[in-house]
């Protein structure tokens, strides 16, 4: 017994000794040895698809890639409005006029008098790309790793398992064969469709390179795209090269900053295309090759994505000037400074929010979007609506950066469905649309931004989001089949007015007058939390409003993308973040050559109106202005009328940022931002030491009352012993 209590003495001053030692909280999910390193901690929710930058299109996925990527241009990170500037470029691009004779025309040429534009873009020298093994090269000047054997595959199980790697400097012959990419015909760019429309001879260019697939498709044989010349681009010479394009489109330079114009060197393309490695899954898909400030070395995308500095990164340096406010707001203070500043960056997969939201509190993440179910803890309004932190935020150090972010969330119909969308003649297709119609009235977003978005949001009245041209305020903007102006504001009509259109489609009280059955319908969403159960509910009372029966389907993301991409879904949600600021880059998401089935567009709805398709190819060439305005208002007339979305709400980012997070000013158009932040480590690990010491009190008071228990039995055992002993001894 006396033992038992000494062992139990030794154990509590053994674990005061460790706690008060250690380097680190017990509670610290991270590896002991990144202690104070220069790295920054990010969360990602959904697993990234496509990480090749012809097929990513998500904001999942550009978190990564625009670190890992650089296409010859950027957007200013301080400037507003958003500001176009080189990035790999050595200047803005050089732009020429031609006629249909392929003649030169003057900068102020009518645009009916332009057949083609072409930018000339000049990179600039001594831009390398990160180490990676397909640019290693043997004693005898071939590729090392371009032709495995069966018996080096099997060493290879990740990308980190080949024993060396090189690098090569960019050129300019590498944007052109990405450009090539586009039409390849074992891959599926979303951008395709619209680029060839655009880029000269393109369409005609993946018709050619489909022929050669075909004929080379069983022997598995690389297409090599330098074989093949594409009309519209031009080399000329290594570090300058040439885009024509039909007509003037003066969004063009917009795409020049997306990954989809970022360079991919041949070498890799070859290295990824031996099915050794395919069956791996060692492919440019989960492995990226940039030149950007970072590179991925680990992807785990269940757990965790790292990125780590790009030891071959270019020179690059801190903007020197900004807006008025970013001087007084500590955004130059690094002015002039060489990128990056972090180190390197680890994104831990978290599905609920919750313990997203308690990981932050504690430091073990720098910054973190607030959910309804948090938002009074950390946000209170004071003055005129203005929001901040509440006083426990504020007294961690906790800071609130907030935006309109130029965004927009949506449920869309498919307009391939036989009962939502246009049907087969033409009742059936007045029907559909009094039926969206009659939703788009009873799914009450104002009511949803209340609740789940603590009034972070403004209801949509179109796709176009706040502060583009071609968005209307007031009365001028509002979506009259769902709205009345009433007394200076928007109001939702009244239910009675949905079950009317309800009833003009031919179903009364939510009945299918033809059949006598109840009307289902069916909502695909992604794998949801048990945090958003509460939204999908409130979907369904909205539509038993009507008595319509919601059936939600609810998928992992990558099958929601196979399935809208397929046409399988009858109703669904999304969002879009614009890629540039100008509406063209919301309205061709319903633009019907960009459908997703048959043209693997943005037009997830499939939606296909005549009148709104030679409207948007009118003014997507147009310069802003009073007759693009006009052009616009009738697009988003027809819009309103058809109901192919219900437009939902542009929201408002609210982001908490811990004290040593710095360098913050966020926006969803520049994603290539992380070159631009920087971290206190040495603020940060204090801050964790103070906030999860460990509390060792509950201990020694249970130590305390394990003792007073223990004493009357110890007191006990031990007369009993001594009693025993004086009886053996007088037997004796």
């Amino acid at each position: 017994m006396i033992k038992t209590i000494a062992s139990l003495v030794w154990s509590l001053l053994l674990l005061a000794s460790l706690a008060g030692c250690g380097e680190s909280s017990w509670n610290n999910p991270y590896n002991a040895e990144d202690i104070g390193k220069n790295i920054l901690y990010s969360v990602f929710s959904e697993r990234p698809k496509h990480l090749d930058p012809v097929q990513s299109y998500s904001s999942n996925e550009i978190q990564f890639t625009a670190q890992i990527y650089e296409p010859p241009l950027q957007y200013h990170y301080l400037k507003r409005p958003f500001t176009l500037m080189p990035l790999t470029a050595e200047a803005m691009p050089i732009t020429k006029f031609l006629n249909d004779q392929g003649h030169q025309l003057p900068d102020d040429a009518q645009p009916t008098d332009i057949a083609y534009s072409v930018y000339e873009v000049s990179i600039k020298p001594g831009t390398f790309y990160q180490p990676h093994p397909a640019f290693v090269k043997n004693e005898q000047d071939g590729w090392q790793y371009h032709h495995l054997s069966d018996q080096e595959l099997r060493l290879i199980t990740e990308l980190a398992d080949f024993p060396k790697t090189a690098t090569r400097e960019l050129t300019a012959e590498d944007y052109i064969y990405q450009i090539k990419r586009l039409a390849h015909p074992r891959l599926h760019s979303p951008i395709y469709g619209l680029m060839a429309d655009y880029i000269v001879g393109l369409k005609e260019y993946a018709e050619v390179l489909k022929q050669v697939d075909q004929e080379q498709s069983a022997s598995k044989v690389f297409l090599d795209l330098r074989k093949y010349p594409l009309e519209g681009v031009e080399l000329v010479d290594i570090y300058t090269y040439r885009i024509k394009i039909k007509g003037l489109y003066p969004q063009f330079l917009y795409w020049l900053a997306m990954p989809f114009f970022s360079p991919i060197p041949w070498e890799a393309d070859l290295f990824y295309s031996q099915q050794g490695l395919i069956k791996k899954n060692i492919t440019l898909d989960w492995y990226p090759v940039g030149t950007g400030p970072y590179m991925l070395t680990e992807n785990n995308p269940n757990l965790r994505m790292v990125l780590q500095r790009n030891p071959n990164f270019h020179e690059e340096y801190y903007p020197l000037d900004g807006m008025p406010e970013d001087a007084e707001n500590g955004l130059l203070v690094d002015a002039g400074k060489k990128l990056p500043f972090i180190d390197k960056v680890v994104f831990t997969r978290e599905k609920e929010s919750i313990p997203r939201w308690n990981k932050f509190l504690q430091g073990y993440y720098d910054a973190t979007g607030i959910g309804s179910d948090s938002f009074d803890q950390a946000v209170q309004l004071v003055g005129q609506g203005e929001a901040t932190v509440t006083e426990e935020m504020a007294a961690q150090g906790i800071r609130l950066e907030t935006t309109v972010a130029v965004s927009t969330y949506y449920m869309g119909f498919n307009m391939l469905d036989p009962l939502v969308g246009d049907g087969g003649n033409k009742f059936q297709r007045e029907s559909a649309r009094k039926l969206r119609q009659a939703i788009s009235i009873a799914v009450d977003y104002e009511e949803f931004i209340s609740i789940f978005a603590n009034g972070r949001g403004l209801p949509a009245q179109s796709p176009i989001a706040p502060g583009l041209a071609g968005y209307r305020d007031g009365e001028k903007g509002i979506n009259r089949v769902v709205y009345d102006w009433v007394n200076g504001r928007p109001q939702r009509k009244p239910i009675q007015v949905a079950r009317g259109l309800l009833a003009e489609a031919g179903y009364p009280n939510g009945i299918d007058q033809t059949t006598g059955a109840p009307l289902i319908l069916y909502f695909d969403v992604t794998a949801r939390s048990s945090d958003d159960r509460s939204k999908l509910d409130w979907m369904r009372k909205q539509f038993n409003k009507l008595n319509i029966q919601l059936v939600i389907r609810s998928t992992d993301y990558n099958r929601f993308q196979d399935k809208i991409r397929k046409g399988n879904a009858q109703i669904f949600e999304w969002g879009w973040n614009a890629d540039y600021p100008d509406p063209e880059n919301f309205l061709f998401l319903l633009y019907g050559p960009q459908r997703k089935v048959g043209s693997s567009g943005e037009n997830a709805a499939n939606y296909d109106n005549a009148e709104f398709n030679q409207l948007f190819e009118q003014m997507k060439d147009m310069q802003n202005g009073p007759m693009r305005q006009q052009i616009i208002d009738r697009m988003l007339e027809i819009l309103r009328f058809d109901a192919p979305w219900l437009w939902g709400y542009h929201p408002k980012d609210y982001g908490l940022y811990h004290s040593w997070y710095e360098n913050i000013k966020p926006n969803r158009i520049s994603n290539n931002n992380l070159k631009y932040f920087k971290i206190d480590a040495n603020q940060r690990e204090q801050r964790r030491q103070e906030w999860n010491d460990p509390v060792l009190w509950p201990i020694g008071g249970a130590f305390i009352l394990l003792m007073i228990c223990f004493i009357p039995a110890a007191t006990n055992f031990y007369r009993r012993e001594s009693s025993a002993a004086v009886n053996s001894e007088l037997s004796t």
